[in-house]
């Protein structure tokens, strides 16, 4: 009787062991930091486009229905025609919120140079835009971010009321193999 007990609590032991250990031993930790720029001003230089909108979106103080495709690019630094392009975000936001504005966004960030080049993360989630600070899941990867899983936080460093064009610091935490 006393050697059953024993093997049961040996195996529960292992168990426990197995479960707290890392899924694996190669995987990596990765940080970030990019400049996403939403170009939403016409002409040829947009990278908003509007495709969807309820018969309200017009009325509403929040453009709540209103949907857009993205294709942003994602630079180095700050400034959009000084910095290194490193990617594009593409991908949809949708005017979620009726009462303030916050955004659905789903968007994959797109790596064109540097170290990640033909690498992606897929980002989704709520932007509640009037907040300091935001955080979106990073749900997957391909590339050197295969298996992908993190957080983005979010801040807006220039927003211009006129045209509706921002420029957005990710600082991006990522696991993955």
């Amino acid at each position: 009787m006393a050697s059953s007990t024993a093997l049961y609590w040996l195996a529960a032991l292992l168990l426990l062991a197995a479960a707290a250990a890392p899924a694996s031993a190669a995987e990596k930790e990765t940080r970030l930091r990019v400049y996403w720029h939403d170009v939403v001003s016409g002409g040829p230089n947009a990278t908003v486009a509007q495709v969807a909108q309820a018969p309200s979106s017009n009325a509403s103080a929040t453009g709540f229905g209103s949907v857009s495709v993205i294709d942003d690019p994602l630079t180095e630094g700050p400034s959009l025609t000084g910095s290194r392009l490193l990617g594009r975000a593409q991908g949809v936001y949708v005017s979620a919120g009726k009462d303030s504005l916050s955004l659905l966004m789903a968007m994959n960030f797109v790596f064109v140079d540097g170290a990640y080049n033909g690498s992606s993360i897929a980002i989704v989630g709520a932007n509640p835009v009037n907040r300091a600070v935001r955080e979106m899941a990073v749900a997957g990867g391909t590339g050197v971010f295969r298996f992908a899983r993190g957080y983005c936080q979010l801040r807006t460093r220039w927003f211009d009321a006129n045209t509706g064009d921002a420029t957005v610091e990710y600082r991006v935490h990522l696991r993955h193999d």
